[in-house]
């Protein structure tokens, strides 16, 4: 008590001062108490999330009741509970005592406030003035915020601190920075965007002060007057932007909040709520019926203008988000922001909530994504990075298309005039840029790019039997030799330092040698590296592959042979087929992760994993670099992206597809006529009398060779049983396989021809037997006729597959099982009466059907399998949401829904595909024709 009584009586002192002013100096919100406030309380006490559900941000929060007792009690203003907490009279004192607290004048000047009714002040300039230190400018320069170009390309806007220019733009798109049409001044703060509406009769400013409020005006475009002002947000605006109807306005900014206006009548129709950071920017979709917004939070959110419900939020983004758009078309939604990428959405939430899949992911820039700008018709996007460059992307595959590099300034505003092919910037220095450019200068450029080398047959020849000659052990004294030839050496020299053996040959540009070794295969301890070089000793360049994602091994590290759980950070931006660079190695995508707790498959899909561009498969530590690459053609220029590219050489350690243990193998195109160097040695730098090799030269020659896996059937009496085929690719043979089979006895039926995809290993079918039907005669069995047919190099090749050896009939089966629609899933086409069930999906779709079982005195769980269950679905189509336990039918059920998610990048095909499950002995469904269309 003796303690506070001194601080009473200064309180007293300073109230009886401040009661002593003449009326007009009485105190007023807006002068003396809001920025106490704000100083003081609002940190905790704002519009967002305020602690104790109570609001102090602006003069109406002060009124609203949200306790028993009331901030203000206009009665007892002395007793207001405003005044309380300050003074210690009321508990909990606030601010809490480690936190800076009013001064004694400071809460003097509440308490008069409070007992002089509360005043506001009466002049309207005041609401824009932030009560801060003043701090004069020390710079001339005033940065360019925000720019636009009006719909008929003849205005261009620029934004500054307080000011809105518009400048009159000629027929090349030039105009005079020294004489602006029109000049809109005196405005609040800094301008932070600008956009004309469709018919560009009106245009709409984003300004605001930071740290007190947000306005949007709306401008005519003739005179520059100030039709209609839209305020309501408590910290600055970052973006306005007048829908394409022209009904509507969208606003955001730090206050994490979207505002809907009807333009006409400036109503408030719709506040958005949801994002947890300030908002960046908004985007009308073409029909005005959807907004996207980028906000500090790492996401964008989509939603419905008609009723304010947000239909998805974008998570993938890993830093703030700066800006983003809807295509021209309304397809699609791009954003850009601190993570420096390029992230594209397909929007398929026009009829509801529902996730819409992300299809691009591009590394853009090596800073921040500031803005981004569509061109007329949607097929290029503009980038801006704070980088200092500027980049066009085709926005088929959102491929780089030209790099503006080292600009001179950062810009942080643009805007494209489709009458001129201009894109114009507004920079940090005040200055505006204009870039230019043409569908024929980047058709110039492409066509220039391309300088692939044709391959070309190799004249038959006699393959030479050739000794090794010592000493051939540098590039000096290579051994010269003609191909085809079987080359036999050993890796063992007298000279100091490991031995190596070089051949020179001569090769024709579009020739296409293997070179491989036979060692280890023949009991050698050589473990052989092969490689190419140039007669100057410098490497023969295979290709160069760019990097366009990065990420690293999570969870754990890989040894060189497993083709499963590649669990990579970020994957949810990596597709199928897209190759994955890791120290060296050159890996690909075959299967998605199946949940949480799962990785990615590589090709083959099952077993060793294989390599690519004879890169061998190695071991791979936690943590460990690797890199999303795409190959670039020979000769095409490089556009740097901030990624790294990795030039790969004709070299190989152990062959890449795994056939032959330590063994090497390497394809070899020559690039251009002329000598090469092949190059062995071990590649632990071994030697010894022992270490012997045989190095073959042949010219490249594809081919493949199938397997039937079930050669032993038992299949159910009016049941069916799966086939399975495999096959074995020579010489990176990637075509399609087609497997015919013919000669079935009586009552069997077999789904023909199965074919294997491209690139894929294994394709199936099923055998079909009439409740009629009995064992097989061993005699007919060999009757059953399976070729092989395909395309390698051009040509159409047939081989005969090895068929069954038995096939036995069980006469009184347990279970049948079969597919059928579901309730409210997809429904089949039309078809005749024989024919399997079709169903259709798009790529990037999931359709619902359904298995039914018939059991007949079984009882337990029916398997059906994980993430294979969907037997010869087409490559990138699978079995989806199958949980811990996969496909499973549990014991009591008759039949379980299931789904069938085609990939974005699953191809338009058509394929018969099936179930089946090891139970009683052995079933499958009949097949049914799955339609995959475009998406």
């Amino acid at each position: 008590m003796k303690r506070s009584r001194p601080i009473f009586l200064s309180l007293l002192c300073l109230v009886g001062m401040v009661s002593l002013l003449p009326a007009a100096e009485a105190p007023t919100y807006e002068h003396d108490v809001a920025p106490i406030l704000r100083k003081y309380c609002v940190g905790c006490h704002g519009e967002a999330e305020p602690e104790g559900e109570q609001s102090l941000h602006s003069f109406e929060a002060l009124q609203e009741r949200t306790s028993e007792v009331p901030l203000i009690d206009k009665q007892h203003p002395e007793k207001s509970r405003l005044l309380t907490v300050m003074t210690g009279a009321t508990e909990p004192r606030m601010p809490p005592e480690d936190e800076l607290a009013p001064s004694e004048k400071e809460v003097a000047l509440i308490k008069a406030w409070l007992a002089s009714g509360m005043k506001r002040s009466e002049k309207p300039e005041s609401a824009w003035k932030l009560d801060v230190p003043s701090i004069p400018s020390q710079s001339a320069v005033r940065p360019l915020s925000a720019l636009a170009v009006s719909p008929d390309g003849k205005e261009l806007a620029l934004g500054s601190y307080g000011k809105v220019e518009l400048f009159s733009l000629n027929e090349a798109g030039a105009f005079d920075r020294t004489n602006p049409g029109q000049v809109i001044e005196k405005l609040p703060g800094k301008i932070t965007a600008i956009h004309f509406s469709s018919d560009g009769q009106q245009l709409a400013i984003a300004t605001g002060v930071t740290g007190l409020a947000g306005d949007a005006l709306l401008i005519d475009r003739k005179t520059g007057e100030v039709v209609r002002s839209f305020q309501g947000h408590t910290d600055i605006l970052y973006d306005a932007e007048i829908s394409p109807d022209g009904k509507l306005l969208a606003t955001c900014g730090y206050d994490r909040l979207i505002t809907i206006w009807d333009l006409a009548t400036g109503e408030k129709k719709h506040e958005l709520k949801g994002h947890n950071g300030a908002v960046y920017d908004v985007g009308f979709s073409p029909d005005s019926r959807f907004l996207v917004s980028a906000s500090a939070d790492d996401t964008c959110k989509v939603w419905r203008v008609a009723d304010g419900v947000r239909l998805d939020t974008l998570p993938q983004p890993l830093k703030e988000v700066y800006t983003c758009a809807f295509s021209p078309d309304g397809k699609t939604i791009v954003c850009g922001g601190a993570d420096n990428n390029l992230r594209v959405w397909q929007f398929v939430a026009q009829h509801g909530p529902k996730i819409n899949p992300m299809i691009y992911a591009r590394f853009a820039h090596e800073g921040p994504v500031q803005r981004i700008a569509f061109n007329e018709d949607g097929t290029k996007l503009f980038s801006v990075g704070n980088d200092l460059t500027i980049k066009l992307w085709d926005t088929t595959t959102y491929s780089e298309l030209k790099l503006w590099a080292n600009r001179p300034e950062i810009a942080m505003a643009a805007g494209y005039a489709p009458q001129t092919h201009s894109l114009y910037l507004g920079r940090l220095d005040g200055e505006v840029d204009r870039l230019t450019w043409s569908p024929d200068e980047l058709a110039t450029a492409n066509s220039a790019t391309s300088h692939a080398v044709t391959t070309v047959p190799i004249p038959a020849s006699n393959m030479g039997s050739i000794a090794e000659q010592e000493p051939n052990d540098s590039i000096e004294n290579a051994q010269v030799v003609s191909f085809p030839a079987k080359i036999t050496g050993k890796i063992a020299g007298e000279a100091p330092g490991p031995d190596v053996d070089f051949y020179r040959f001569t090769a024709k540009a579009g020739q296409a040698w293997v070179l491989e070794i036979n060692a280890a295969r023949s009991k050698s301890p050589l473990d052989s590296h092969l490689s190419i070089y140039h007669v100057d000793g410098s490497p023969v360049e295979r290709i160069k592959l760019q990097a366009t994602r990065e990420s690293y091994f999570t969870f754990r590290g890989k040894d060189d042979s497993i083709s499963d759980d590649f669990r990579v950070f970020i994957w949810e931006e990596m597709k199928l087929n897209e190759y994955l660079y890791s120290n060296g190695e050159v890996a690909r995508l075959w299967l998605h992760p199946r949940g949480p707790d799962s990785g990615f498959r590589v090709y083959p899909g099952q077993g060793k994993r294989w390599g690519y561009f004879d890169t061998t498969p190695l071991a791979h530590a936690l943590g460990e670099p690797c890199y999303v690459v795409e190959p670039l053609a020979p000769g095409q220029e490089v556009l740097p992206n901030g990624l790294p590219v990795f030039t790969l050489y004709y070299e190989n350690d152990d062959e890449s597809r795994r056939t032959m243990g330590d063994d090497s193998r390497l394809f070899f195109t020559a690039p251009a006529d002329g000598d090469y160097l092949v190059k062995v040695r071990d590649v632990r730098d071994f030697e010894g009398d022992n270490f012997t090799y045989e190095l073959i030269a042949r010219p490249r020659k594809e081919d493949f060779h199938v397997d039937l896996a079930t050669k032993d059937l038992n299949v159910a009496a009016g049941g069916a049983r799966e086939i399975l085929f495999r096959c074995s690719r020579s010489d990176n043979f990637d075509g399609e396989i087609r497997i015919d089979i013919s000669g079935l006895p009586e009552g069997f039926t077999a789904t023909t021809p199965i074919t294997i995809e491209p690139g894929q290993i294994e394709a199936s079918g099923v055998i079909q037997a009439t409740s009629s039907t009995a064992t097989v005669a061993e005699d007919v069995v060999k009757q059953i006729k399976i070729q092989a047919t395909a395309m390698p190099e051009g040509q159409e090749v047939t081989h005969e597959v090895a068929g069954f050896k038995k096939i036995d009939v069980r006469k009184t089966p347990k279970l049948a099982i079969r597919i059928e629609p579901a309730e409210g899933g997809a429904q089949p086409l039309p078809s005749t009466e024989e024919g399997p069930l079709e169903f259709e999906v798009h790529a990037g779709e999931t359709i619902m059907l359904k298995v039914v079982a018939q059991r007949n005195e079984l009882n337990g769980n029916i398997d059906f399998g994980k993430e294979g269950s969907g037997r010869n679905l087409p490559f990138a189509v699978n079995v989806a949401n199958l949980g811990l336990n996969g496909l499973l039918m549990m014991d009591g059920q008759d039949e379980r829904e299931f789904f069938i998610t085609a990939d974005e990048v699953a191809e338009p095909t058509s394929r018969l595909f099936h179930l089946k499950t090891g139970v009683d002995g052995g079933h499958a469904t009949a097949p049914v024709l799955l339609h995959v269309l475009p998406k």
